[in-house]
């Protein structure tokens, strides 16, 4: 009897081990797709924004220190509320010297001057004075005197902006002239971001730069990412619609968040280099697609203060480059290759086809 039941107990404990090997071959495949439809999440505060790195391949923690002291290193080198920063220190020579700046700063900022004079002074990457004396989405925020904005309006033209590509110098010609890379370095950064994750080999993450959006490749099923498009009229979170894209960046710009509120009116945070008060027109958000976020950065703004015809004409004009446009009617434009890739969540929004 003793040799009998030793031999059933090899005998189950064989079947187990067969089993577990079984199991684990069979549902492999599964439970690592389990995993990598559970995003690892890091969040932090950077450039004035929350940034939050949703990263569904396996990853460790080190790809999130690298990218955050990415982050910390373009907020060093680009911020205007820095008194170390590079361009603190081209604002701080304004009409006295050139300054040297590293290769990272001199792109942004032609990349800015591009933009500037595509949107013929729409945007302008000098307007920095300006942001400063409105202050809008600071505690300090205030609407300026008539004498205040014409004195910093003054200030403000691109062209006045001298770069030396090979001495890799900037200079502003004009005392009192103040850069601001607001509009454009987060849409850097992310694009930094994203080149750093495909080099780590991730296939699927989402970067959100506060609301500066990169879907990095697919789903891990696939599938295209579902980006949902913000409800100007309602809080964050509340969508109008959802957008299908893979490997883009979708930047929206409106007059929703950032905005101050005095003797019944209300001034939002998108100002004119032309007027010195916030843009005005029909629209209340723009959402530009784009394959690099530094194009869609810089053209959401330029967009939004064009105006609903000019803006859809210039982006119509651009190669990769798509756009929803939001009126305060609640009337949805978009560009016409977007059409099959956009659908609307609330019905009282109408898209307008023209």
């Amino acid at each position: 009897m003793r040799l009998k039941n030793k031999k059933y107990s090899i005998m189950v404990l064989s079947i187990l081990v067969s089993l577990i090997f079984a199991y684990k071959f069979l549902f492999a495949d599964s439970s690592k797709n389990i995993k990598t439809n559970l995003p690892k999440s890091k969040s932090g505060f950077f450039l004035g924004t929350h940034v939050e790195i949703s990263l569904y391949d396996n990853s460790s923690d080190e790809i999130f220190d690298e990218c955050f002291n990415i982050l910390k290193d373009v907020e060093d080198k680009m911020s205007i509320n820095i008194d170390t920063s590079e361009v603190s220190n081209i604002n701080k020579n304004a009409g006295k010297s050139p300054v040297k700046v590293s290769s990272q700063t001199f792109s942004v900022i032609k990349r800015g001057l591009y933009y500037s004079s595509l949107s013929k002074g729409h945007f302008d990457i000098s307007i920095g004075s300006l942001v400063k004396l409105w202050e809008i989405g600071s505690e300090n925020a205030k609407v300026p005197s008539k004498e205040e904005i014409e004195k910093s309006k003054s200030t403000i033209n691109y062209k006045n902006i001298l770069l030396d590509e090979k001495a890799q110098t900037v200079k502003l010609a004009n005392k009192d002239m103040f850069i601001d890379l607001g509009g454009i370095a987060k849409g850097y950064a992310a694009d930094v971001l994203a080149n750093v994750l495909k080099s780590k080999k991730i296939e699927s993450a989402i970067i959100n730069l506060g609301g500066n959006v990169y879907a990095l490749g697919s789903k891990p099923n696939g599938k295209t990412w579902n980006i949902g498009i913000q409800n100007p009229f309602e809080p964050r979170g509340k969508h109008l619609g959802i957008l299908n894209i893979n490997n883009k960046s979708i930047v929206t710009s409106g007059v929703y968040e950032r905005f101050l509120e005095k003797n019944g009116k209300r001034y939002h945070h998108i100002l004119s280099p032309f007027t010195g008060y916030p843009v005005e027109n029909s629209l209340v958000s723009i959402t530009i697609i784009a394959d690099n976020s530094i194009d869609a950065d810089g053209l959401s703004t330029t967009v939004f203060s064009l105006g609903l015809d000019a803006g859809r004409e210039l982006v119509e004009s651009l190669d990769g480059i798509d756009a929803i446009f939001v009126t305060n009617k609640k009337e949805v434009y978009t560009t016409s290759s977007l059409k099959n890739n956009f659908s609307l969540l609330n019905n009282d929004f109408k898209i307008i086809h023209k």
